[in-house]
């Protein structure tokens, strides 16, 4: 086990250098400002055709707005939010958080040209169906000798798709919360039985398919960020005379690090590992940048690529600047983040036990089981369509079999070895999806165009 964790700490470690952040948030800014700054100009405009005043029944694809955008957020509002954010402030104190944010507002504009372009280049998979994601947009957009490109994505999707690291943290959160202080013994027995009971929950959604997945992600992901939403507004409350303080730390410390271990140092200092520290579990988080959320905009009714691309702008400032936020304020005004050893999920618990005795790890639990479960269905999904791209849509029902496999590996395995391996794929699956979207960036921009105009036409 030892060994599996020096190996993949150095994975993740040589993926996460300079030139990945330079083509994550240098390609995100690029985005932003050769988009003339749509994201924020047409935000309420997003939010309406979120709502479904655009939807047409008759555009191709396969799920509404709204189901797109809950399946993309079922699986970023996950333990990237509640563990990953832990994970964050544990290492790196409060300023991670501040860079967190800068990824996030990138990242809005880099998920509205990945998500515009997995409509405008949908391609056909063996059995005709019509799908979007990286893949696509990069054969049908760039052409079919940029497939490698193409390959290298799905291939590293499948392995960054596999749910070991919400399946790792819900089990430790189970372990913790419930199973240790009734006096439970913990060990690989019991993390093999709370695998098991994963398994089964989540065979019966994945093997009914996108349909299936999309209906149950738009109705439990609403109502869990609402629950959370509420739990820690109540732990501001109790502890609002320390929120101003935790604020501005937030702020202060993202260039002063005084929290970040001062052996780490990238672009000659702290300062810039806090910096990198909170871009990765920033995109970590809110997925920007990586390629999985076209995946699931790329299956949305509509004929308007810009429409959805809009929509799924949405995405990181919902998963980074409001839950992320909340999960960070709750760690930071507890003061468990300076009181206690504790990392990841078992973090954001102690925060909450701290503000609510008796009842607030129960409260994290109910919504932390729902995150991890409905983030489980929607990775299964992109995996699918990977290995269907891959190997032939026939086939693509062979990744659930290893999907569900790998869900008693996660339960069964080391934290640290599940955060570098996922962190190390993930920068695989950045260079494609930010390759080939910087090439086609003024596809987008010139479709952004023709939109503002017919909204303007049809305002007249």
């Amino acid at each position: 086990m030892e060994l599996l964790n020096d190996l993949t700490s150095a994975f993740s470690s040589a993926m996460w250098g300079l030139p990945l952040l330079i083509i994550l948030i240098g390609g995100g800014l690029y985005l932003l400002i050769r988009s003339k700054f749509a994201s924020f100009q047409l935000l309420g405009h997003a939010i309406q055709v979120l709502r479904g005043k655009y939807d047409d029944p008759n555009d191709p694809g396969q799920i509404s707005h709204f189901q797109a955008l809950t399946t993309a957020l079922s699986s970023t509002i996950g333990m990237g939010n509640v563990a990953g954010v832990a994970v964050a402030i544990s290492i790196g104190g409060p300023g991670a958080v501040f860079w967190m944010w800068i990824s996030a507002v990138v990242g809005m504009s880099t998920k509205f040209f990945t998500s515009t372009l997995a409509i405008m280049f949908r391609g056909r998979d063996s059995a005709g169906e019509l799908q979007g994601g990286p893949m696509y947009f990069i054969i049908e957009g760039l052409g079919k000798s940029w497939k490698p490109l193409a390959v290298m994505f799905s291939f590293c999707c499948m392995i960054g798709a596999l749910p070991v690291f919400n399946v790792n943290q819900l089990t430790q959160a189970i372990n913790d919360i419930l199973l240790v202080p009734n006096g439970v013994e913990v060990g690989f027995t019991s993390n093999f039985i709370i695998g098991l009971v994963l398994v089964g929950i989540t065979s019966i959604v994945i093997l009914g398919g996108l349909g299936r997945i999309s209906k149950t992600a738009s109705k439990m992901v609403p109502s869990m960020v609402l629950l959370y939403f509420v739990s820690v507004l109540i732990i501001l409350a109790i502890n609002i005379d320390v929120v101003p303080k935790y604020l501005s730390m937030i702020f202060t410390d993202a260039f002063a690090a005084d929290y970040f271990p001062k052996d780490e140092t990238f672009l000659g200092g702290v300062i810039g590992a806090l910096i990198l520290h909170g871009i990765k579990r920033g995109a970590f988080s809110n997925e920007a940048g990586l390629g999985t959320a076209p995946l699931a905009h790329g299956a949305a009714k509509t004929d308007e690529p810009i429409r959805e691309g809009l929509v799924a702008m949405l995405g990181p400032a919902i998963d980074t600047l409001v839950v992320c936020t909340l999960t960070a304020l709750a760690i930071l005004v507890t003061g468990v983040w300076e009181t206690t050893s504790d990392n990841g999920v078992s973090l954001t618990a102690s925060a909450f036990g701290a503000a609510m005795p008796g009842y607030g790890k129960y409260l994290l639990l109910i919504c932390i089981a729902v995150f991890s479960i409905s983030s489980l269905f929607s990775y299964s999904y992109y995996g699918t369509k990977c290995m269907s791209f891959l190997i032939g849509a026939d086939k693509k029902h062979y990744y659930n079999y290893i999907y569900i496999v790998s869900i008693i590996l996660g339960a069964t395995t080391s934290l640290s070895a599940m955060i570098n391996l996922i962190d190390g794929v993930f920068a695989l699956m950045a260079i494609p999806t930010m390759l080939s979207t910087i090439i086609l960036a003024p596809k987008v921009v010139k479709e952004l165009s023709a939109y503002k105009q017919r909204l303007k036409e049809n305002k007249a």
